[in-house]
């Protein structure tokens, strides 16, 4: 490896590989190669190894990559690092929601919320999914040119507004849209990583107006309680447990914006690939029309059921290759608590790791022509061929995402419904880049012409 380590800071470990110039020229090489800052940090990785620290100007901050690293931070050593940064502007969106608390208040916020998201619960959401996916593509009229990317952040905004808050949210999305958006590019990586104390003019209004949307549904829904109370929700639940009305807005805000955000970046890569592979796209529909019947085509044709979804291998080898190639959560970020050792390295309390999945998805010895799109990894004897924690889109150990259950069924549903009724083509031209905003999307979009089944 072209690297000489840093000077050890701590008697009897070596020194965290950090870049040298030439290693810094390759990754500049890559990153304009590549158009997005994921291939300068896989650069990085070929170069300096598993391990290694990218100091820069106010962000000091180490990288891990690979299972063992994974195991690490999840599980491992799990309690000497935390989550909330309180520099960090997803804290402040989030302020105590599930996502940036940390000890007993994430345990209990966790327990409360959990039941909604459990997969006994799936079955009843189902025939909401599929109403919902209804009502966006009956928009599409045969030949349109759509982008994906923000057609699949309508579907999933409807979707988790129904069936986790029993509120239809279509009255609201095209006033709030903007916010939505603004929003989340107040959460996603840009210069208050290297200077957490920048400015940040023009989000203030955005968060004001979705502050009181959530503020004025929490009031409406307490006025309902005992009256016309919606039942078995996760909104009312929340309200029933005793919370005050800012802790439930920050839980409310926290699924608003980690759930529908995941679920469009990975539709949208989904239909991305499919639209670009027509192979694998055929099959996924033979699998459809054999496992759901050809009825599914028409509009007012009954939905699929959970059983049947359950039949979908290949489908959820497409779901889970997707979720490989780009996991929506594509880096996570903790702080040490404490002094801690990783492979011989010493990492200092109050140090920033990160853990890369998007490079651990992506290595060779664990995942053959790694750049390649091949559901089949994940069906029959090849889902086995991994050690723990090699692939990990929804994170892992006690901590892992409340709603990954709901999230993979939600796709399966979507997907089926466009699948079934649309046949479609890529016209986008060069291929979207991964794009880092509070989830990895595809940049500039996903546009897909779509054409109606015969």
């Amino acid at each position: 490896m072209a690297y000489t380590g840093e000077r050890s800071v701590h008697p009897g470990h070596p020194g965290i590989p950090v870049p040298t110039l030439a290693a810094g020229w390759r990754a500049f090489q890559a990153l304009r190669r590549h158009r997005h800052i994921l291939g300068a940090l896989a650069a990085l990785h070929e170069e300096l190894g598993d391990v290694f620290r990218l100091p820069l100007p106010g962000f000091d901050g180490v990288f891990l990559v690979g299972p063992e690293a994974n195991r690490f931070v999840l599980t491992e050593e799990r309690a000497n690092f935390r989550w909330r940064a309180e520099a960090d502007p997803v804290t402040h969106l989030l302020r105590h929601g599930l996502l940036v608390e940390d000890g007993p208040a994430h345990d209990a916020a966790r327990s409360l919320m959990a039941p909604a998201l459990h997969k006994t619960m799936l079955a009843s959401y189902v025939s909401q999914m599929q109403r919902r996916a209804d009502q966006v593509i009956a928009n599409w009229a045969d030949g349109d040119r759509v982008d994906m990317l923000v057609e699949m952040r309508r579907i999933a905004l409807l979707i988790l507004m129904d069936t986790l808050f029993a509120e239809d949210f279509d009255p609201e999305l095209k006033a709030l849209w903007p916010a939505i958006l603004r929003t989340l590019r107040f959460i996603s990586p840009g210069a208050w990583l290297v200077w957490p104390g920048i400015p940040r003019p023009g989000y203030r209004e955005a968060l004001r107006r979705m502050d009181q949307y959530f503020y004025q549904l929490i009031a409406l829904r307490r006025g309902q309680q005992g009256v016309d109370s919606k039942t078995n929700n996760l909104l009312d639940t929340l309200i029933a447990s005793g919370m005050s009305d800012d802790l439930i807005r920050d839980q409310l805000f926290t699924l608003f914006i980690a759930g529908h955000d995941t679920s469009t970046a990975q539709l949208a890569w989904s239909l991305y690939l499919l639209s670009t592979h027509q192979d694998i796209l055929a099959r996924v529909r033979a699998e459809l029309d054999s496992a759901l019947g050809k009825a599914g085509c028409e509009e007012d044709a009954a939905g699929p059921t959970l059983t049947q979804l359950k039949q979908l291998s290949y489908l959820d080898g497409v779901l889970k290759e997707t979720l490989r190639l780009y996991p929506p959560i594509h880096l996570g970020s903790r702080i040490a608590a404490t002094d801690l050792t990783f492979q011989g390295y010493f990492i200092p309390a109050r140090t920033r790791v990160l853990y890369s999945i998007y490079l651990t998805h992506r290595q060779k010895r664990y995942w053959p022509t790694p750049d390649r799109f091949e559901p089949d990894r994940f069906i029959g004897e090849h889902a086995g061929q991994r050690p723990a924690y090699a692939y990990t889109p929804f994170g892992g150990g006690p901590r892992n995402c409340i709603g990954a259950s709901f999230a993979q069924l939600e796709a399966k549903v979507v997907l089926a419904r466009i699948l079934q009724r649309f046949d479609l083509r890529f016209v986008g031209g060069a291929a979207p880049s991964p794009r880092m905003r509070a989830t990895l999307e595809p940049s500039p979009g996903v546009y897909v012409q779509v054409r109606r089944r015969p």
